[in-house]
């Protein structure tokens, strides 16, 4: 993986992402892969791209596209006006699992949340989700907090 290459996700990317993101039981229930992609993963990815404050970031080796995750800056009143910084949708391409790119991603995450000041990195993770609970715990994450979600559609 010496050629591995992260940077921040372009529109032609979305295919690549989106077909990871349906690459799981949860996913596959929820994404629709199509060609053209709907309209409404493009329109989503221009809102994350003008937003100086989100990153869709992708891990690229030998020109494709391996690994995808979105990191958000949050500004805050807790811990005294502190910023956060939050991880959602880390995928890994099925062929890359369990080679140590979903680490290098979260390490590099951790080190642009560094960058930017952030007090902590937060994340939430489906509770169906054990590998995933156990690799952010490998990573230094803990159960810190329940959280909880309310469908609005």
């Amino acid at each position: 993986m010496s050629d591995l290459a992260f940077r921040r996700a372009t529109q032609s990317d979305l295919p690549a992402i989106v077909a990871m993101l349906a690459d799981d039981p949860l996913g596959a229930a929820r994404e629709q892969v199509a060609d053209p992609l709907p309209a409404s993963y493009v329109a989503a990815f221009a809102a994350i791209d003008r937003d100086a404050n989100q990153l869709l970031l992708v891990a690229e080796q030998h020109g494709a596209i391996v690994g995808s995750l979105q990191l958000f800056f949050l500004p805050g009143l807790s811990y005294q006006g502190a910023w956060r910084a939050q991880v959602e949708a880390v995928r890994v391409a099925a062929p890359w699992r369990g080679k140590g790119l979903g680490r290098r991603m979260m390490e590099h995450a951790i080190t642009l949340a560094k960058a930017r000041h952030c007090h902590l990195m937060q994340l939430s993770t489906h509770k169906s989700r054990g590998d995933a609970h156990r690799f952010y715990e490998r990573l230094g994450f803990v159960k810190s907090h329940d959280g909880m979600k309310l469908a609005l559609e």
